[in-house]
């Protein structure tokens, strides 16, 4: 079985693969997060925070000879967290007949926990294709 030779560019294309994947960690924290205190009439109606999930592609899923498949994949969203909430509000115009509205179960404080945490992942994605460059850079000033 061959071996993957990881080349910088490869290096730059994971590190691109965890940009788009942290890219649509912050857009669904930020969804999430606009959703937090919306009101609706029923727990089915109610909006369902959400995530992405993610799967890492690694060395032997993928061609043995093209590293440039290698990275961070976003396989799709899944709604996470528990029921509505469930509020009594009979004077809310869209209150049930009970009296009742629903919110998401989101709490602020986890988004903005996940939120900080995927723009560390990104950061960090920018700093390594910054330093694959200057080692490409540095690489192709060798030989003079």
């Amino acid at each position: 079985q061959g071996r993957v030779v990881m080349s910088l560019f490869d290096a730059m294309n994971i590190a691109a693969s965890s940009l788009t994947a942290q890219t649509a960690k912050i857009n669904t924290v930020a969804q999430n997060l606009a959703n937090a205190e919306t009101v609706a009439s029923s727990p089915e109606e109610t909006y369902t925070a959400q995530t992405p999930l993610f799967r890492a592609v690694l060395e032997g899923q993928i061609d043995p000879n093209d590293a440039s498949q290698m990275g961070v994949m976003v396989e799709g969203l899944v709604e996470v967290g528990g029921p509505a909430n469930q509020e009594f509000n009979p004077d809310h115009p869209l209150a049930d007949d009970d009296g009742y509205i629903y919110k998401p179960d989101i709490n602020p404080a986890t988004e903005m926990a996940d939120l900080m945490q995927a723009s560390r992942s990104f950061q960090n994605s920018i700093e390594a294709i910054n330093t694959a460059k200057q080692l490409a850079l540095r690489t192709l000033t060798l030989g003079r």
